[in-house]
């Protein structure tokens, strides 16, 4: 039977109404590839105002969670669909944080100033917190100074970008090449996180946040080891177990 042109438009019309929600669902992941300057990187976006977002460490047993997978199946159940996950800092061999660790307002690992080898001693090092509504990527001293309302927290190190300065001592002719990820701070209510899918160096890394992502305050949060976990890109990284993480869950519209 033929189809009368007002038909043929209602008909698109109604597809249309049907693609839109699947449309809307994928402007909403948080997450998405992006390129940039030679290295290919997944960058995850998140608003305060849409996303809950906190630190994970142990979980109901006491025991450290210890994957991106195992995380998903602990906090589901309370915090609701994960929207995000990465790993959060860097930890000792007992999956411990290597320093200041706050989770539901409670400081669960002191912040450490202690000076050393590696990258978290690289100084200034940094902290990543979250509360009042608030995110911010602080240097430790700072934050020690200040003490912000932070009812989640984790430290790490080094610091990539320091009010819109490279760190340093990070070299933009650095050889060492690794995959890494890191977090910065647009404003204070977006934090944006980054992991490279391949590897990259310090200043290449750091250039990213500066340059590209328009952070002024950056932290390294681990190489290596860094891993993912964003459901609309059907990722789950699993490689070796983690200590502290990071996630955020979609907050439910008004």
């Amino acid at each position: 039977m033929p189809f009368h042109a007002a038909t043929i438009v209602r008909l698109l019309a109604l597809l249309g109404l049907a693609l839109a929600p699947v449309r809307a669902q994928a402007q909403a992941a948080p997450c998405q590839p992006l390129a940039y300057q030679g290295n290919d990187y997944v960058v995850c976006e998140i608003d305060l105002r849409r996303y809950r977002l906190r630190t994970f460490w142990r979980g109901p047993d006491g025991a450290a969670i210890g994957s991106l997978d195992r995380l998903a199946g602990v906090a589901e159940p309370a915090e609701g669909r994960f929207a995000f996950a990465m790993n959060g800092g860097m930890y000792h061999a007992d999956l411990a944080p290597v320093g200041l660790y706050v989770e539901n307002g409670q400081e669960m690992v002191r912040a450490n100033t202690a000076s050393g080898p590696g990258n978290f001693h690289m100084k200034p090092n940094g902290v990543f917190w979250v509360g009042a509504g608030r995110v911010g990527v602080t240097e430790t001293g700072r934050y020690l100074r200040e003490r912000p309302r932070a009812e989640y927290a984790t430290q790490s190190g080094p610091m990539l970008v320091i009010d819109g300065r490279i760190h340093p001592k990070i070299s933009d002719h650095g050889v060492s090449r690794k995959i890494r990820n890191g977090v910065g701070v647009r404003d204070v209510q977006t934090a944006v996180f980054a992991i490279s899918n391949g590897p990259v160096t310090f200043g290449e890394f750091a250039h990213l946040f500066r340059d590209r992502l328009r952070t002024p305050n950056a932290l390294f949060l681990d190489g290596s080891i860094s891993s993912l976990y964003a459901p609309a890109l059907r990722r789950n990284d699993g490689l070796l177990p983690l200590g502290p993480m990071i996630g955020a869950f979609e907050k439910p519209r008004r």
